[in-house]
């Protein structure tokens, strides 16, 4: 091998190890989306069901709406998703989905306005988003 094969060989080596660690690190944007949509799912049930009709479900949904859609314009912005990321936040939120069905569905049958189901409720649907966070910054 030449001394300029060599050369070439080892810039881009040097080269791909840059770029490695610019996308890892650039993949840490969706630890923090997940750890901002657990947070704000839980205070969206907490304030659906512990504040009084009408305006629990006015200011958590709304609140729900700004969240979402400053996450979306987040992650729209972002250069790098990890391998598997759509498979990975389908999961998130399909796992969301179904807690916060049944946390809203039961709580507002059987148990409208008291806390001991609302806040264990709201822990169990932040669950998906932290979890996964703390999941998404190990790999």
């Amino acid at each position: 091998m030449s001394e300029y094969a060599a050369k070439d060989a080892s810039d881009a080596l040097a080269r791909a190890r840059e770029l490695g660690s610019s996308v890892r690190g650039s993949g840490r944007w969706y630890v923090r989306y997940q750890v901002i949509f657990g947070c704000a799912a839980a205070l969206c049930v907490l304030a659906i069901g512990l504040l009084h009709h009408p305006y629990g479900v006015a200011l958590g949904t709304g609140f729900w709406v700004v969240v979402i859609a400053g996450l979306s314009v987040y992650s729209a912005r972002q250069r790098v998703v990890g391998r598997g990321f759509a498979l990975w936040h389908g999961g998130l939120i399909a796992t969301w989905g179904v807690l916060y069905g049944a946390v809203l569905a039961g709580g507002v049958t059987w148990f409208p306005g008291v806390a001991a189901w609302w806040v264990p409720g709201a822990v169990a649907v932040a669950l998906p988003g932290l979890v996964g966070g703390f999941l998404a910054a190990r790999r």
